[in-house]
């Protein structure tokens, strides 16, 4: 099983390697920088609220039937029939509870028009990562990470030609920032419903009111999960928008989304980790394998990862927020370093809360996610009115790592861990030595980037000194014939 993940997970990497870094840094970047911060923060308030209620386009479903379609596959066509019509009425159930909520908070008129499309995106999203649900639990991991990225790559095509194919005589909006996602994720959504529907051997849609009342109340702890973690991830800005008052809130949010967008990029590959640990983890709970293995691969893997993107981001700060944006430069410096801190926490509850989820830990998970939403609501009501997005970041950063120790300890608690004093010691000696590192590579030479090359170079040299990075450990692996379990 450890083969199986390195060997896709090193596909997958590729795809989004190749990917992702154009899309952010090529695409998003430059939408960003030629609508300003003040416009790019009015879409990007309107889009972490479009998704706060996501979860009723899902409810849950999508977590539940990745872990049990992993361990029983025979069930694909007979859920797959049913699942269709009921995430079609929750897709409606989603667009009347949005936009009441919407009116209520005090959107109208472009705020509003601008949500309707974004809630279509929405709509298609979670259509999208349910069928991939499928895919990935039939271990199809390699059309999986196609498909990861098939959106990305028709956006890089629509939002080059608005931005620089000269076909328009107006500046670029940001309005066809959010046509060009749909767009997207139509043809993404058309791909991946072919591919499913095939798999599944599908002939025709099932109405089924009693199993979709039994999946609801099983999948309504995934549900609730989600739904509290959307919150306490992606209201930051909504109430930076609400408790800064006129421009300057959309600004905040603005300067909030520089930073974010980037521990976004970050936390894409932490995502994938997740996608591919889940059903793995199913599988091996199942079949009353031992998880630890899988479980310190990936977490070292993370780890190394993690910490060294927080050092390099608090190590030249200004140095990459500068190179990569025209506005409010200083103030984005500041929480750059604070918000990729988020990285490090969020990458471990990826491992972490990925295996709680698969042992269908979802009370205890959920209990934790409340306490983490009141906790980020509260901090944020406390700092924003003081530091703006500095402070809606200290919020996150603070949430963020609380949640991911708790996790860890349910892990030890729940699986019998053992606490290894040496892998402890081998993680704070690296986690020393790459910020220690960051430091004295800032007086190597005269150009930044290399100075962020050596540290780069010199962390992942640490790792493998200290066999976070076991070369020749992976390489046994990916010779291993793969073993079914």
């Amino acid at each position: 099983m450890q083969r199986k993940f390195l060997a896709n997970l090193g596909f997958l990497l590729l795809l989004n390697l190749i990917i992702k870094p154009v899309w952010i840094f090529g695409i998003d970047l430059n939408v960003q920088n030629t609508v300003g911060a003040e416009d790019y923060g009015f879409y990007f308030n309107l889009f972490n609220f479009s998704f706060l209620f996501n979860i009723l386009f899902d409810f849950g479903i999508t977590n539940f039937n990745n872990r049990n379609i992993a361990q029983n596959n025979q069930l694909l066509n007979k859920h797959l029939s049913s699942i269709l019509i009921l995430k079609i009425l929750l897709g409606m159930l989603y667009f009347v509870i949005t936009f009441l909520v919407a009116v209520l908070w005090g959107y109208k008129g472009k705020e509003l028009y601008m949500l309707l499309f974004l809630g279509i995106n929405q709509f298609l999203i979670s259509f999208i990562l349910y069928l991939r649900s499928n895919v990935s639990a039939l271990l199809l991991f390699k059309t999986d990470s196609i498909l990861s990225v098939l959106d990305r790559i028709v956006m890089i095509v629509i939002c080059s030609v608005l931005l620089w194919g000269g076909i328009t005589n107006t500046p670029f909006r940001i309005e066809w920032f959010v046509y060009a996602q749909t767009v997207a994720y139509i043809i993404t959504f058309a791909i991946a419903f072919v591919i499913v529907i095939r798999k599944a051997k599908f002939k025709r849609l099932n109405w089924n009111y009693p199993f979709f009342l039994v999946l609801l109340k099983q999948s309504l702890p995934y549900a609730i999960l989600v739904m509290l973690m959307t919150f306490y991830n992606k209201f930051d800005t909504v109430m930076l928008v609400r408790l800064i008052e006129g421009s300057e809130g959309k600004i905040q949010s603005g300067i909030y989304a520089h930073s974010y967008r980037l521990l976004d990029a970050a936390n894409n590959i932490a995502f994938l980790f997740s996608m591919l640990l889940l059903p793995l983890f199913a599988r091996l709970l199942k079949t009353k394998h031992s998880v630890v293995n899988l479980v310190r691969l990936s977490f070292s893997l993370l780890f190394v990862l993690s910490v060294t993107t927080t050092a390099a981001a608090y190590t030249f700060n200004s140095e990459i927020i500068s190179l990569l944006y025209d506005h409010y430069l200083s103030e984005s410096a500041k929480l750059f370093p604070v918000l990729m801190g988020c990285f490090i926490a969020i990458s471990t509850s990826y491992v972490f809360g990925t295996l709680l989820t698969a042992n269908g830990s979802l009370k205890q998970l959920n209990y934790l996610a409340l306490i983490g939403m009141l906790m980020n609501l509260t901090l944020n009501l406390v700092l924003i009115p003081h530091l703006g997005a500095l402070g809606s970041g200290w919020a996150s950063l603070t949430t963020q790592s609380i949640m991911a120790i708790s996790q860890v300890v349910l892990c030890f608690i729940y699986f019998k861990f053992s606490l290894r004093l040496r892998y402890l010691i081998q993680l704070c000696l690296f986690t020393i030595g790459v910020f220690t590192s960051g430091y004295f590579s800032q007086f190597m030479s005269g150009n930044w980037l290399i100075n962020l090359t050596i540290m780069i170079i010199s962390s992942l040299a640490l790792a493998a000194i200290l066999r976070l990075l076991n070369v020749g450990y992976f390489i046994k692996i990916l010779k291993e014939r793969s073993v079914s379990v």
